[in-house]
């Protein structure tokens, strides 16, 4: 039997990720009481049929009592000692980002009231939610990420996975927008010869051909790209053999158009041929976000 367990920070994606779950054949709950975890996963395993109830999905928030989110390590030890398989995915964006959702959905904050703002409501959630968030298997930051891109995040990363399989993200970003929330390794590219300065490639990124040639020229380049790779050979498989699930791997260059861009392309071109969900994503190319594992 496998169960997810969705969290993360009001306003961040939980019930868009659920809804994936829910259309994927998993029995999904929203908002379980944490007391009633356990018991749940005992009635399933004891008293369901086959084939019913093997994948569940249950979410769980800032609306379960503060006492029993501090008892949470407790419950999540018991269910590892278990046949269950367990992955917890813990969602959240910066507090720009969820303000601005909350006033565009004029919802209120479960934890705001007459005395607490929306500010400090979403600041102790962070700190309420933190026993979950420090166990994550997967942590998705879904600042500047549509609904539509975030359900491909969940089919591809969670769904797509094998048993037993680490998924790698590789993401390129632009220091000057700040480094993702969700990143495991972060390398900075910025030491490379940089496209911007020369004005016939200013207008390109990293994957148009005249730029891939520019930095392809570069012995620098490759030596990143090759020293990379050595290093992440080196040590993925250290990670999958302490059953880590999941990596987000982030190349970072100024401006995360040009250099970061194409060093994460010959990264993926080149972990796709040693592990079966390798997705590529470009932060600061909202139009390519996560194509297809191919």
């Amino acid at each position: 039997m496998k169960l997810i367990i969705v969290s993360g920070r009001s306003g961040s994606g939980k019930s868009t990720a659920l809804h994936v779950l829910e259309d994927l054949g998993y029995y999904c709950i929203d908002n379980l009481p944490i007391g009633l975890l356990f018991p749940l996963t005992q009635e399933a395993t004891e008293h369901a049929t086959p084939g019913r109830l093997s994948k569940m999905a249950v979410s769980i928030d800032a609306r379960n009592l503060s006492g029993e989110l501090s008892n949470f390590e407790d419950i999540y030890r018991q269910l590892k000692s278990t046949a269950l398989q367990v992955e917890i995915i813990f969602l959240d964006a910066d507090e720009q980002s969820l303000l601005q959702r909350f006033h565009a959905t004029r919802r209120k904050h479960p934890l705001s009231d007459d005395k607490t703002s929306l500010r400090e409501a979403i600041h102790n959630e962070k700190n309420l939610l933190e026993p979950l968030s420090k166990l994550a298997d997967l942590y998705i930051d879904t600042t500047g990420t549509s609904i539509y891109e975030l359900r491909d995040m969940v089919k591809q990363r969670v769904v797509g996975r094998k048993d037993q399989e680490l998924a790698l993200l590789i993401q390129s970003f632009g220091f000057k927008h700040g480094v993702p929330l969700d990143s495991d390794y972060v390398f900075d590219v910025r030491c490379l010869p940089n496209p911007y300065w020369d004005h016939s490639l200013r207008n390109y990124t990293g994957l148009d051909q005249p730029v891939i040639d520019f930095l392809e020229q570069e012995p620098a380049s490759r030596k990143m790209v090759d020293d990379l790779i050595g290093f992440l050979e080196s040590w993925l498989p250290a990670f999958a053999d302490s059953n880590r699930s999941y990596m987000t791997i982030s190349i970072g260059c100024t401006g995360g158009q040009h250099r970061s861009v194409f060093v994460s392309e010959q990264l993926c071109q080149h972990f796709r041929r040693r592990y079966g969900n390798v997705q590529l994503r470009h932060s600061e190319l909202p139009h390519l976000q996560l194509p297809d594992n191919n």
